[in-house]
């Protein structure tokens, strides 16, 4: 038959087994609500059986009223009214579990898929765009929930049926079970190209629905960039044209779905009529009743009605399988490595002030890219390293390295205590010895002390405000209405950006991590402020290690090591040269 063809084109395609494979992941978070989903099931085909008995009722009551059948008329009004009643809190009950699975689920598969975001490797999760990983988190995830608790129960209940509806025409008239089956043929043809279709179609809306989301996201997080360049009509010409792209898409789709269904309420219509004629037929020649003609009628609608939506289940269960297919890719990435994970908690819990090494290390991007060839680098504890060099030449790839956020194709990086033999690789683990401040000095939407507390949730105010203090950013915390309490707009709206370079200071010193790594955190104040805040943390923290990317270079004389990473090579700068560097560059440019 036609679903033979299909199914035998999609295994040559390789698209049975994928669609096979995401289905069974689906399905893994159902287990664990396996007896809720048969009590739901088992109330789908209560329901059913209360339909079904209601119909065979409502023919005895027919046939009462127009004298075919006088006795217990009393008695099919009350069963019938008790049926229509139970049905009627069955299918409460229904809507109740469905909508409980679907909540539970929803929330798991949701928390599983943005645990293994936050855990994912950086370098296989920055293939993804933020914006597609929210619509994946939200879109997709909302869609392989409802199949949880849509797709097999409903199989069951819809066969069940259709099966209970076939037997019952089959018991009073076996034609016109014939007659009600005719649209089998037809409606197994229309399913190939609804099966594909149906995937092409799904597919290209969440491809649309993810590029959306990336668009605006990124627009709505850059209003000011936007206003500041003048282009608001371009981007909202912009908009525009994703708007346009994303309406043609569900457009097309909507007019697939019209037109299949008109196809199929034709089809249904003749059916229909074909049952109609024939009851009628049967009817006028005496060999059934009137009862018996509305059953039929009933029943044909219902038995059609529970072949289409079994046809259906096909496209259905693709649409959730592409859903999952795209979650899959999410829970498919390599996790971060956390290697030697007691030793690195007992040297976090010392915090006694660690030392970096790394021996003839060469790291190269995925992509091919190479970075940093043959360098070594080494920091000890109380000590002030320098990291320069041109812009783009692998200063930031250093701190990932450091981070465990990216790992050397060869050498080795390895951090302990200075004094003892033990020392481990650096990885996800040591991550808990370093305080980063990033390039973009990033703020949470939130109070100021809840974005100091994001390092170390049980500080208190006072270790709050002496850290402020100590990065030159108490002076303008305290004069806000609401000082440490006071809210940070979305990326920092309301503070300058030497302001948000302070804060973000600060919250690094919270930590009392061993290694602080800033990576251009000051670029945006004064020389005498840089001066400043890196006094009080020399004087302050006396066996911490401060490694900072910087274009400052008036700021080397006082580092007591200095990096410079040129042609891929990181190499020592000899206290001799660091005048001459300084002189060579007074406005502070690019080395």
């Amino acid at each position: 038959m036609d679903l033979k063809r299909i199914f035998n084109k999609l295994i040559r395609e390789k698209k049975l087994s994928e669609i096979l494979n995401e289905l069974r992941w689906i399905y893994r978070y159902g287990r664990k609500y396996t007896k809720s989903i048969i009590y739901f099931i088992c109330l789908g085909i209560f329901g059913t059986l209360f339909g079904l008995a209601g119909s065979v009722i409502s023919k005895r009551i027919i046939d009462a009223v127009t004298g075919y059948d006088a006795g217990g008329l009393v008695m099919s009004i009350v069963f019938y009214a008790f049926f229509q009643i139970f049905n009627l809190g069955i299918n409460a009950l229904n809507q109740r579990v469905s909508a409980e699975i679907n909540i539970k689920v929803e929330h798991e598969i949701r928390a599983d898929i943005y645990g293994k975001i936050i855990d994912a490797d950086w370098e296989s999760l920055s293939e993804f765009h933020s914006g597609d990983l929210l619509n994946r988190v939200n879109s997709d995830v909302g869609s392989v929930a409802s199949s949880v608790i849509g797709w097999i129960p409903e199989l069951i209940t819809r066969g069940f049926q259709f099966v209970g509806a076939f037997a019952i025409i089959m018991y009073y008239d076996a034609v016109l079970a014939l007659f009600a089956l005719l649209s089998a043929p037809v409606v197994l043809l229309l399913s190939r190209t609804l099966t594909k279709k149906m995937r092409e179609y799904h597919e290209q809306i969440l491809e649309m629905n993810s590029e959306a989301m990336i668009f605006e996201e990124e627009s709505l997080q850059n209003v000011q960039l936007i206003k500041s360049f003048g282009v608001g009509e371009i981007y909202r010409e912009k908009f525009a044209q994703v708007q346009d792209k994303r309406k043609n898409v569900k457009l097309t789709y909507q007019n697939f779905s019209i037109i299949s269904g008109i196809c199929m309420t034709a089809l249904g219509m003749i059916v229909t009529g074909a049952c109609l004629g024939w009851g009628i037929y049967r009817l006028w020649s005496g060999h059934i009743t009137f009862g018996t003609m509305t059953l039929f009628l009933q029943l044909a609608g219902m038995l059609r009605g529970s072949f289409t939506a079994l046809i259906y289940m096909v496209p259905k269960a693709i649409s959730s399988a592409t859903a999952a297919g795209r979650l899959m890719q999410i829970t498919e990435l390599e996790n971060e490595k956390y290697q030697y994970k007691e030793e690195a908690e007992k040297l976090i819990e010392k915090n006694d002030g660690v030392s970096l090494r790394a021996d003839n290390i060469t790291f190269k991007y995925r992509s091919g890219k190479e970075v940093i060839e043959r360098s070594d680098f080494a920091a000890d504890p109380g000590e002030i390293i320098a990291v320069i060099g041109p812009s783009g030449e692998g200063k930031t790839t250093l701190f990932r390295i450091l981070l465990g956020m990216v790992s050397v194709c060869e050498g080795s990086v390895e951090i302990g205590q200075k004094d003892d033999d033990l020392r481990i690789p650096v990885s996800a683990a040591t991550r808990g010895l370093f305080s980063y401040v990033p390039q973009n000095n990033f703020m949470f939407y939130d109070t100021i002390v809840e974005n100091m507390r994001l390092i170390n949730k049980d500080a208190t105010d006072e270790e709050i405000i002496d850290a402020l203090k100590q990065a030159c950013a108490y002076e303008f915390v305290e004069g806000l209405p609401e000082g440490i309490y006071s809210k940070v707009r979305e990326n920092g709206s309301g503070f300058s950006e030497g302001q948000i370079q302070r804060l973000a200071i600060a919250r690094a010193l919270l930590s009392h991590a061993p290694i602080i790594l800033l990576d251009e955190a000051t670029s945006a104040l004064d020389a005498d402020t840089e001066r400043k805040i890196l006094d009080n943390v020399i004087a302050n923290n006396q066996r911490r290690t401060l490694i900072f990317v910087t274009h400052r270079l008036g700021i080397l004389p006082v580092c007591h090591r200095v990096y410079k990473i040129e042609q891929k090579i990181l190499r020592t700068v000899q206290r001799n040269e660091i005048p001459q560097i300084s002189m060579e560059n007074k406005n502070e440019i690019d080395s």
